[in-house]
Parts: structure tokens; C-alpha cells; sequence
């Protein structure tokens, strides 16, 4: 059995919210709601928990754990952590990909003990366009194989052990991952991708709510 931990602390200025992402109607209702009834959904989901802004706790969505999240994203990891009880897996899903569905959920679990056992499972979805790196000005430097490239999503597996590990890291280091996985590498972790749709989007500007509603449409 698995704690998902669904951080949901994230602002909404790129958005065009003056509150919290999570919390942005999305199809009538609150954008969290989608991600929540999909792990809901899930077998092996045994608990919930859901990292809110300060001063929204009031807001987690009916069945699940609130706790308040940090100022970075592996601060409110961190919190949701704590209140996850032993679980030996956790699952951590970012509120914003509101169109996570149960079967990914699923594969994403399974996928933590095949071939021997991984440290984590994480959704990605293959690279399409052509990637070039220009890391000083506009110079490239390289054009970069694409198919070898995954974008990567969430929802993320974790065994335990290698969460708390990862999370351990000084804060300024938390605050420059951009997932938490991330870290879990840095510390030699056993880390694979999970094919996932690229329907599986993260909502950052209205453009993506847009798209997120129609996507959430055609489904029903």
C-alpha cells in the first residue's frame, strides 16, 4: 500500500490567479479536485495527503490529510511526508497536472518493484521536438538526441527510504530541484521513466487551463 502526497501549495501568478494554482476552476470545479479523485480511484492508495498554501488548510478536498506547504516545492514534500505515517511508498503528484488518471497512478507503482526493484518510478512522456543547448547566450552548443530524451511528469514513486533521503539535503539545495527525483539521482538512486500520454499536461498559463478544460471534455 502507498500515501500519495499531493502538493498543492503553489502560487498562481503566471496564471493570472491572485490565489493559490491548485485552487483555479477547472471544468466547475476547483483544479485539485481532479488530481484527488484520481488517486482516489487508484488501488494501493491507502491515504491522501495534500500540502496547501498557509492559511487554506481549510480547503483539502473531503477524505484526505492537510498540511501546510513550504515556500518551495520539497519543502511542502517534506510536510506531507510527516504526516504520511509508515507508509514504505509514497506517491508525489503535482496538483497543477489535473489529468492524471488512475491507470497511470497504477503503472507508475507497479513499475517501482519491476526488474529487480527501483529506488523510483517517475511519468515521463518522449521528447518530440528537436533540443538544442545553448547554455551561454545564444550560441548552441549541441543538438541534443531526442530519443533519448523523456519529459518528465508527475506522478513520482518513492521508495521510503530514498525520499527521506533526498529531502534530507540542506534547504537551498531542495530549493533548486525541480523534482524530487532529482535529488534522489544526486545521491545514486536507481531511477526509471514510466511512459506516459503528453495529455498528462501541467497547468502554468491560461493557455494550459484552456487546454486542460477541453482535454477533461473529450474524456467525458
Amino acid at each position: 500500500m502507498a500515501v500519495a502526497l499531493v502538493v498543492a501549495a503553489g502560487r498562481g501568478e503566471r496564471l493570472g490567479s491572485d490565489g493559490p494554482k491548485a485552487l483555479v476552476p477547472l471544468a466547475g470545479r476547483p483544479m485539485l479536485h481532479w488530481s484527488v479523485d484520481a488517486l482516489a480511484a487508484t488501488p494501493g492508495i491507502e491515504r491522501i495527503v495534500v500540502a496547501l498554501p498557509p492559511g487554506h488548510e481549510q480547503d483539502v478536498p473531503e477524505g484526505c490529510v492537510g498540511v501546510t506547504g513550504g515556500a518551495e516545492r520539497s519543502h511542502s514534500v517534506r510536510a506531507a511526508l510527516a504526516a504520511a505515517g509508515d507508509a514504505a511508498v509514497l506517491l508525489v503528484h503535482d496538483a497543477a497536472r489535473p489529468l492524471l488518471t488512475p491507470e497511470l497512478t497504477a503503472h507508475c507503482l507497479a513499475a517501482l518493484d519491476e526488474d529487480g526493484g527501483w529506488d523510483a518510478a517517475v511519468a515521463a512522456a518522449p521528447v518530440t521536438d528537436t533540443i538544442k543547448r545553448a547554455p551561454v547566450g545564444l550560441a548552441v552548443e549541441e543538438t541534443l538526441q531526442r530519443s533519448a530524451l523523456w519529459a518528465v511528469q508527475t506522478p513520482q514513486v518513492f521508495r521510503r527510504a530514498a525520499l527521506e533521503q533526498a529531502l534530507s539535503h540542506p534547504d537551498a539545495e531542495l530549493a533548486a530541484a525541480t523534482d524530487d527525483a532529482m535529488l534522489v539521482e544526486r545521491d545514486g538512486g536507481r531511477v526509471r521513466v514510466v511512459a506516459a500520454s503528453a495529455d498528462n499536461i501541467k497547468v502554468t498559463t491560461p493557455l494550459d487551463l484552456e487546454l486542460a478544460a477541453l482535454l477533461l471534455q473529450r474524456r467525458a
